[in-house]
């Protein structure tokens, strides 16, 4: 150990996670009810199938700390020196769900729950909306409710809707609503759709280890290839766990995306305003949950921007103390720092 973990700041910032998860047994109960029908897409099967039974004591651990917004979480950051959690509903959210009606009253259900507990501990946790994207201007309201009646800083879409993506026409009332209320849209993972997943159930890559960093990756380039940015150009979106990958990626992304352009093969892609590295550095947030990885974070940095790049745990998926010690010792500035562990949670959730 080279350090003790404490909140309130002994290192010159506090530290704000921006990616934590937590559910509630209503959404859990609609979600194990799918899988035990079959029902369920194959992710959502593979992910829930597991999480949802396992009897072992990572799964037990993650079930109990998902339903906790009281105690045990609180006890959890502290013991790892996290000053403010920003929660969000665990994927898949609603988004699984088929009954239109049953998804929208899980999702207030749980924006209200989430509510009750930023009042019980105001001053540690904030929240981001959840949303039903099957219903687009349902989804539209209950994001100017949660934010003017409840407070919550963002909203979370756990990627893909039945095989749907956010750049396509039948959800612009969700984007336009981020954009006319400054709500920063946080892109989280869930397993790929049946039509993208193919053998990567039986390869054991379909869930964090590689299939959703290959989904939520395709999900943001959708994003930012598609003129989304050029409608809505104060549109914010945020990408998790290194930002997917993106960051590495970018070159080849603009490099091919303008010789796609250039060449008419595909109807979809057309001239853009900018660049893709304009978009990464004006409309992208990252967080490094589940990727507490000096290396990654620095490219992120130096692609993106220090002024576009959070912490993030991944609680409590991801729990381990010792990661925070190996983020407070990176070797970056203590301006980028401050700006990685806080100020910049501050400044983009509006804390």
């Amino acid at each position: 150990m080279t350090h003790e973990l404490k909140t309130g700041g002994d290192r010159g910032y506090l530290r704000i996670a921006t990616e934590e998860a937590f559910a509630t047994q209503e959404q859990l109960d609609a979600i194990m009810r799918l899988v035990k029908e079959g029902r369920a897409d194959k992710g959502t099967m593979s992910l829930w199938g597991f999480y949802g039974t396992s009897p072992s004591e990572r799964t037990t651990f993650i079930r109990e700390r998902l339903l906790d917004l009281g105690e045990l979480r609180i006890q959890a950051m502290d013991d790892s020196g996290i000053d403010k959690a920003v929660l969000a509903m665990t994927s898949p959210g609603v988004q699984s769900l088929h009954d239109v009606e049953e998804a929208k009253r899980i999702a207030r259900n749980s924006n209200n729950q989430l509510k009750d507990a930023c009042e019980r501990y105001p001053d540690r946790f904030y929240g981001m909306i959840a949303i039903a994207p099957q219903d687009p201007e349902w989804s539209a309201e209950e994001l100017r409710r949660g934010k003017e009646e409840l407070g919550f800083h963002g909203v979370q879409v756990n990627s893909h809707t039945h095989g749907h993506y956010l750049d396509e026409e039948q959800f612009d009332p969700i984007l336009r609503a981020c954009a006319d209320l400054d709500l920063p849209l946080y892109i989280h993972p869930q397993g790929p759709p049946d039509g993208m997943i193919g053998s990567m159930v039986e390869a054991g890559l379909d869930g964090a280890v590689f299939g959703f960093g290959v989904e939520t990756s395709f999900h943001g380039l959708r994003m930012l290839t598609t003129g989304v940015f050029d409608r809505y150009p104060g549109l914010q979106m945020m990408l998790g766990h290194g930002c997917e990958a993106i960051p590495y990626w970018i070159y080849r992304h603009d490099y091919m995306h303008r010789a796609g352009v250039r060449s008419q093969r595909y109807p979809r892609l057309q001239p853009l305003q900018h660049d893709l590295f304009h978009y990464l550095r004006n409309n992208v947030l990252a967080t490094n949950s589940g990727m507490a990885f000096e290396p990654a974070i620095k490219l992120m940095i130096e692609v993106m921007g220090e002024d576009r790049v959070m912490y993030a745990m991944d609680y409590p998926y991801q729990y381990l103390p010792e990661e925070v010690r190996w983020m407070d010792d990176m070797d970056i500035s203590d301006s980028q720092k401050k700006k990685f562990f806080q100020t910049n949670a501050e400044r983009w959730f509006k804390l």
